[in-house]
């Protein structure tokens, strides 16, 4: 409704108040429990990162009570225990982690500058971010893009600063100049499952993902992402749908779409959003 159908933002506000009620969102929610985490079995922080990071996804209101509760509820029990007990929202030591918890935190009304700063400080002189640096001063494509969709949110809910953009304007050349999946000194594709879709993505880099963060940063088409493209229209199957490929480890337990080779409406809402933007439609 937002994205390809473009209706009033009233319209959308409403159909987006479903979310803490309805379907998926009510159900991820439901899972939570009173002690903050999202699994009776495993009480660890990743779990707990994948599902506010999809509630995030879903487009979760986060004036509503339910993320209000969420958020609470994490807040008041989560402590990175390893840490000398740091604060959740104040994040850990990796950037991909840090990434994710600067986007679903800024998302959800938390102003985690210390993350901001930190990710600012680690970004390596080729334009991106890895988890393993040092001593690995070549960049991830996982944990780039990571920080790339954390540190945009952060500017959308918090302003922009020279800072923050001229990172992610770096970040944006790593990606581009590598034509979103090649290695920069041979050409040769990366990893050949970054051509196939899945959702929920996780830490998972693929090619509709980082596609799909240049529109949501309002980049203008760049040939370099063409080929790209190309790959994501490749993808569509007859009926005009893009199917599901594979499915990521589900450390939730939350099946959303599991049927690979059946048509995905996650994929299909993104890959057609990605295409109109590139295109202008």
């Amino acid at each position: 409704m937002r994205d390809i159908a473009h209706d009033p933002d009233d319209v959308v506000a409403a159909e987006r108040s479903r979310v803490a009620n309805e379907g998926w969102g009510r159900s991820l929610l439901d899972r939570q429990a009173p002690e903050g985490w999202w699994n009776s079995n495993d009480r660890g922080w990743m779990i707990t990162m994948d599902a506010l990071a999809l509630l995030r996804e879903m487009g979760l209101d986060p004036s509503s009570d339910a993320a209000a509760c969420a958020i609470l509820r994490v807040k008041a029990n989560l402590r990175w225990e390893t840490l000398n007990d740091r604060a959740y929202f104040e994040g850990e030591t990796e950037p991909c982690i840090n990434g994710a918890i600067l986007a679903f935190g800024s998302y959800f009304g938390e102003r985690c500058d210390g993350i901001t700063d930190r990710l600012l400080g680690e970004q390596l002189a080729d334009g991106g971010w890895n988890c393993e640096a040092p001593p690995s001063m070549r960049s991830s494509f996982n944990s780039t893009i990571r920080v790339l969709e954390g540190l945009l949110e952060y500017e959308r809910q918090w302003g922009s600063s020279s800072a923050i953009t001229g990172s992610r304007r770096k970040g944006h050349d790593y990606l581009l100049e590598r034509r979103m999946f090649r290695r920069l000194t041979t050409g040769e594709i990366v990893d050949r499952k970054w051509t196939r879709f899945t959702f929920p993505t996780m830490w998972h880099y693929d090619v509709l993902r980082g596609l799909d963060y240049l529109r949501s940063a309002g980049l203008e088409p760049d040939e370099r992402a063409a080929e790209a493209i190309g790959i994501v229209e490749a993808r569509r199957h007859q009926n005009g749908r893009w199917p599901m490929n594979h499915l990521h480890s589900a450390r939730m337990g939350f099946p959303m779409e599991p049927e690979i080779g059946r048509a995905s409406r996650w994929n299909t809402m993104r890959a057609m959003r990605v295409l109109n933007w590139y295109f202008g439609r």
